[in-house]
């Protein structure tokens, strides 16, 4: 019987967590997601593919884990995650007080400023996690992404068909943007500071003619800063937070200064 079937049947029955073949099972499984060589998501053809069984590998670690006490100089922690380790061996630059859960993974040339990595996540190599930014359980972060200090991505592990959030290679997310119930933002995308998205945002292209309206998804090369339009209520007409696509990052095989760019053109916050 495959591990995924030895998931499967376990997440029916959960009194089968007393076996130890499944035990083996969903311990196995979160390993390979620590390693990087399983995801919660990842992209496919046609776009991207929630692995069902793995969410549900990383739920039923949560009660075969057990509570222990973690000591580190003066502070104290306690909980039934451990911390990943051995940070220069995966060449990940580290800087107090960030902390990445055991089942994250964090690839080669990430560098973590004081922030938060979350069990199930996934961040690809050469990513900047700024001060106090936060990747919840099992968001996918892509190659050379900037999150900036306080960004908010959100976790998803229930429903477990529910797809996680999503930022592709080079997409840089402002100062205190939340990203959160599945949203998708596409490579090199630039979100302004305070750009909030669910999955019922609207999300507003207003760079031709007619306006063009996404929801929960951001097109690549895209900037995009906060803004707001007006919704009739019971109680009347008031403004509603959405968000506004300006304009599109210029053709550079040098990101930065495609980013400087768009910034200034722009006149975007970040």
């Amino acid at each position: 019987m495959s591990r995924q079937q030895l998931i499967e049947q376990a997440w029916e029955d959960r009194a089968l967590l007393q076996q130890q073949e499944y035990i083996d099972a969903v311990k196995a499984t979160v390993e390979e997601l620590d390693k990087g060589t399983l995801r919660c998501a990842e992209p496919v053809a046609d776009g991207w593919q929630v692995n069902e069984w793995v969410k549900k590998a990383v739920i039923m670690f949560f009660p075969l884990a057990e509570m222990e006490t973690i000591k580190v100089g003066p502070f104290e922690f306690h909980d039934k995650i451990p911390l990943k380790s051995d940070y220069a061996e995966k060449g990940v630059r580290v800087v107090p007080h960030a902390i990445a859960r055991y089942g994250s993974f964090v690839n080669k040339g990430v560098i973590m400023m004081p922030s938060y990595v979350n069990i199930g996540a996934y961040v690809d190599s050469g990513t900047m996690v700024d001060t106090w930014a936060t990747v919840g359980s099992c968001a996918q972060i892509g190659k050379d992404v900037h999150l900036s200090g306080g960004v908010g991505v959100g976790g998803v592990l229930e429903p477990v068909q529910a797809a996680p959030v999503i930022i592709e290679d080079g997409a840089f997310v402002g100062s205190r943007c939340i990203l959160v119930e599945g949203v998708h933002i596409g490579k090199e995308a630039v979100l302004g500071a305070n750009v909030t998205l669910t999955a019922s945002s609207k999300i507003i292209d207003v760079t031709g003619d007619e306006p063009v309206e996404y929801k929960g998804y951001v097109p690549p090369r895209s900037v995009v800063i906060p803004g707001s339009y007006t919704k009739k209520f019971p109680a009347g007409e008031f403004s509603v937070g959405c968000a506004i696509i300006i304009g599109q990052r210029k053709e550079s095989t040098d990101r930065k200064t495609s980013l400087n760019d768009a910034l200034r053109d722009n006149n975007v916050s970040v």
